[in-house]
Formats: C-alpha cells, sequence, structure tokens
C-alpha cells in the first residue's frame, strides 16, 4: 500500500498544541502496537479494535505526519527509518505516561495514598507534628508532602493545585476557597526580661506605642493582625525590623532589639517576658482551607475529616487562649 498524501487534518504550526492533543495523542499506543508486531491483524486483537479501524487510523496518522511510518507487504508490516525514529520517541512517551499514571493512583490510594499540606512556620515545631503523629495512629502509611510557608504564599500554592490543604491564619475569605475555623491562639506581647513592663503579667497593648517592634514581613498574616491591632489601641508600630520566623524575633527581643506580638512559644526562652495583652483582645484565628471543588482523594479527605474532628484541640494546651478569671495585676 502507498502512502497516501493528504491536506486535511495535518499538524499546522499554528494550532500544534491543539493537533498534538487531538490528533496525535490518541493514536500513539495504536502506533506502538502495530510497530512491535509488525501485522495491524494482531496489533488489533491485542487492543480490542477492529483491523479496518486499526489500518485505517495508521494510515490517518501518516497522512497527518506526512511522513510515511510503515512499509506494508501484504498483511505485515515493517518500520520505515522515519518509523523508527518515531517509535523511539512515542515509546519514551508512552512510559512516561504510564509513570505518571502509577504516580497518581498511587497518590489517591487510600491506605497509602499522599497528602500535600500547607502550614504557618509558627506551627511547624509542634503543632504539625503532633497532628500528624496522632493521624498516622490510625493511618500508618500515608504520606506526607509538606510545605511549611507564610499564609498568602500557601493560598497561591493550593490555587496552584500544589497543596490539598493548608493550615493558616487569618481564616481566609475568599469565594474559590473554603475555609473552616479550627481554634484560637492568643498572642503575648514578648518584651526583654530588664524591660520596663517586664514584672508585669498584663498590659494594654497601648501601654507599648512608644516601643520599637520587631515583626514579620508584610505579607504575613501576622504582621497584619499586628498591624491591626496596634490600630485597634490607637498607634502605628515603629519597626525596627520585618522577619521571617517568630522564634528569630523573640531573639531580637531577647537581644533588646524592640517588644512583638508572637504566638507562645513550644519551649521558654530565656532573656525575655511574655505579657497578656487585656485589650484589645489580641488572639489570631487558626483555620485550614482547601479549594472549593475540588476533589478530595480517600487520603486527603481523611485527613481533612480528621482535622475537622479536632477543631478545638488544634493547639497545644499552652498556646490555647486562656481561660477567663485568670489573676491580674
Amino acid at each position: 500500500m502507498l502512502h497516501k498524501q493528504s491536506s486535511q487534518g495535518r499538524l499546522s504550526p499554528s494550532s500544534y498544541e491543539e493537533d498534538i492533543q487531538q490528533v496525535l495523542a490518541p493514536r500513539l499506543a495504536q502506533f506502538a502496537a502495530v510497530a512491535r508486531h509488525e501485522h495491524v491483524t494482531r496489533a488489533a486483537h491485542e487492543l480490542g479494535v477492529p483491523q479496518s479501524t486499526l489500518s485505517r487510523a495508521m494510515v490517518r496518522l501518516e497522512e497527518d505526519l506526512d511522513v510515511a511510518l510503515f512499509a506494508r507487504k501484504g498483511r505485515t508490516v515493517s518500520l520505515t527509518p522515519a518509523g523508527r525514529t518515531f517509535l523511539t520517541a512515542v515509546e519514551r512517551a508512552l512510559a512516561e505516561v504510564e509513570k505518571a499514571a502509577d504516580a497518581v493512583r498511587a497518590d489517591a490510594d487510600a491506605t497509602t495514598g499522599k497528602v500535600a499540606f500547607g502550614f504557618l512556620h509558627t506551627m511547624g515545631s509542634e503543632t504539625v507534628p503532633a497532628l500528624i503523629r496522632a493521624f498516622r495512629a490510625d493511618h500508618p502509611h500515608i504520606r506526607f508532602q509538606l510545605v511549611q510557608n507564610y499564609g498568602e504564599a500557601m493560598l497561591e500554592r493550593l490555587r496552584a493545585g500544589d497543596l490539598d490543604l493548608c493550615l493558616t491564619s487569618p481564616v481566609p475569605e475568599a469565594p474559590d476557597l473554603v475555609a473552616r475555623r479550627l481554634d484560637e491562639q492568643r498572642l503575648r506581647l514578648v518584651v526583654p526580661d530588664d524591660h520596663r513592663l517586664a514584672s508585669r503579667k498584663r498590659v494594654r497593648l497601648a501601654e507599648a506605642a512608644d516601643e520599637t517592634f520587631v515583626t514579620l514581613e508584610p505579607g504575613y498574616g501576622l504582621r497584619r493582625i499586628t498591624d491591626d491591632l496596634c490600630a485597634q489601641a490607637g498607634f502605628r508600630p515603629k519597626v525596627a525590623f520585618e522577619g521571617e520566623e517568630a522564634e528569630t524575633l523573640r531573639g531580637l527581643v531577647a537581644a533588646g532589639l524592640g517588644v512583638a506580638l508572637l504566638p507562645p512559644p513550644a519551649v521558654a526562652r530565656p532573656g525575655v517576658v511574655e505579657l497578656t495583652v487585656t485589650a484589645p483582645r489580641a488572639a489570631r484565628e487558626i483555620g485550614v482551607a482547601w479549594l472549593d471543588g475540588h476533589p478530595d482523594t480517600p487520603p486527603v479527605a481523611a485527613f481533612k475529616r480528621f482535622l475537622l474532628s479536632r477543631r478545638g484541640h488544634i493547639l497545644p494546651q499552652t498556646a490555647l487562649v486562656e481561660v477567663p478569671g485568670d489573676p491580674t495585676d
């Protein structure tokens, strides 16, 4: 059979990606099967399609490429040099597709699948390890891909499909996201241990209006909360340093560089005193967010249920909002 020329259906430079998807992709496995068997009928039997359908598909593939891929003799076929070149690339592409299919099936497996989970820097030392430890007691083989970042960056990765869930603060309000409040964490005014307020247990934030602050960088949720609380207290903080880690800020407070509004530490740090802020109410909400309408794999659904079931018990006890009625100075 001679290779037929056709002016229709060929790959066009102006619509290359569309042509690849609509013309080539469905025929690659068929081409590889014919090339492997060097026989259209046997290849059709393996693929479970009529021989005539497969023959027409191979003729059309050659027409689309405008290249003869097969030399035909009776019912047998052999690859032309162009066909051998094409087969090498096709086998590599099909192997990559199969590899990707295996990966996504493995990630979705209910027992051994993967959860891509993002969380705040301040949740990394104690909160998230405790959550994962508790979850894995019943799901020991589920894998985690963890991302530690500030809130806005995690929401961007959530929207990009890089994350399944993220633990963040403030709890986001956006039409494309679903967010659920899980817990609340009291923030403290952290001062050096030789500070004029260091002998106090409680303080109004307005009493720190003349202080220099060390804060997280703009874009961090805790920075936005700090600015909002200071505004409620009637002042704009004078900022000496903007960082990325709460514990770095705590160290700079100990060094006397300024004061900071921070969540409680996992381990008490020497050189600082942590004061309860009585006014305005200094707390941040912790929540979990995911992309609206995004279907969950079984492992993601299981971890989401776990997080929601822990509402009010996400944070370590030392990080929870204090019970009203504690002694005051």
